[in-house]
């Protein structure tokens, strides 16, 4: 049992909804960063969806597309996001850690050797979101073994036909991404959330947690109420963004999270 499944079976048992908090690693710079990772659980964050920065993230707008470049502008590397976690799990054994990001910089360190790395220093699963189904053997497959959760994307336009081939190797829970189009482009609505989540539990035992579009505590309380949880991000990236003192940062994210768990 990995840590994301330890914690939804917590949730499960308190009949609580999950609350996953992105950020980019080393936005503005590492210290910034790492201080607001530090203060994610106790804002409430269920799971952290921790971002990898890279010069071509296709499936995000602008506010992490920016975010990303501000982190490597400032130095960011994979190696230093890794010590990120390293650093994080000195002080904090539980909370899950999800990377986030694109293929490219694993490959170039090498999937073994990622994998290993990633496992020892404390990560609980990835997204890579430009790794279909198709291309399992790359890196799905050997991440479980490795006892690492590989998460995938479902979207509007996932249909019965497609979803089977999402869900096959896909642990830890199901990603629905509530809109079509790009991180931070528009609003998830409850109504037509809620028919897609249900058709995604249909065919899966797993969590089904809802991303995009979400940006205001009481939004989190709606998707959340149709889902396992939900994820937000660029709505978080955007105060990080703006200069926003770390404290006033977590006062928001627990604002947040505070919404998702009153669902």
């Amino acid at each position: 049992m990995t840590r994301i499944d330890a914690k939804f079976a917590a949730l499960t048992a308190q009949g609580r909804k999950a609350f996953v908090a992105y950020i980019m690693a080393g936005d503005p710079d590492l210290e910034t960063s790492a201080a607001v990772m530090q203060g994610l659980p106790g804002a409430g964050v269920d799971i952290i969806e921790l971002g990898m920065p890279f010069t071509d993230p296709m499936a995000d707008g602008p506010t992490i597309q920016l975010a990303g470049q501000r982190a490597l502008d400032g130095g960011q590397t994979l190696e230093k996001t890794l010590q990120m976690v390293r650093d994080f799990r000195k002080t904090d054994d539980t909370t899950p850690i999800v990377m986030m990001g694109y293929y490219n910089p694993i490959y170039n360190r090498g999937v073994d050797r990622f994998l290993a790395d990633a496992s020892a220093a404390g990560i609980d699963g990835l997204i890579v979101v430009d790794l279909p189904p198709e291309e399992d053997a790359e890196l799905c497959i050997p991440a479980q073994a490795a006892g690492i959760n590989f998460i995938r994307l479902a979207t509007p336009t996932t249909d019965d036909k497609r979803l089977p081939k999402v869900l096959q190797n896909t642990s830890g829970f199901v990603y629905y991404v509530s809109v079509t189009g790009i991180t931070g482009a528009a609003a998830a609505q409850a109504t037509e959330v809620g028919p897609e989540v249900a058709r995604i539990k249909a065919q899966t035992d797993l969590p089904v947690i809802v991303g995009f579009g979400i940006t205001t505590p009481e939004a989190a309380r709606t998707i959340a109420g149709v889902a396992d949880g939900c994820v937000v991000g660029s709505a978080i990236v955007k105060l990080i963004g703006e200069g926003k003192p770390v404290p006033e940062v977590l006062e928001h994210v627990a604002a947040l999270a505070a919404g998702a768990h009153s669902a």
